[in-house]
């Protein structure tokens, strides 16, 4: 898991690197179900924005696991590669909405 943060990490933090994988992240936005067009860019998906999307679905191909494993509520390092800095941030995020967001990544 360290090193799958790691590489997340250098992605986050080269500023070029980070635009140009949130613009492919940007190509593969999925269809709104009201046929209105694309989901918002800045919030992804109901409760996920398109970088928590990549990291989890990074973390699930690499460890091939399922996607309750680890459960990001409860893993403090993948947490802070979200934003969620402390133990007082009390984002969680439910395991439905993370079976709902990840696969729209192709391949995740």
């Amino acid at each position: 898991m360290p090193n799958i943060l790691r590489g997340l990490q250098a992605i986050y933090t080269n500023i070029e690197l980070r635009k140009q994988v949130l613009s492919i992240l940007e190509e593969v936005l999925p269809e709104r179900k009201n046929g209105t067009g694309k989901a918002d860019s800045r919030t992804g998906r109901p409760g996920m924005d398109q970088w928590a999307i990549l990291v989890m679905g990074v973390v699930r191909l690499v460890r091939n696991a399922d996607y309750d494993h680890p459960h990001v509520n409860h893993h403090d390092m993948l947490r802070k590669m979200l934003g969620h800095n402390d133990w007082t941030d009390k984002t969680c995020y439910e395991l439905q909405t993370i079976k709902d967001n990840v696969p729209l990544v192709s391949g995740c």
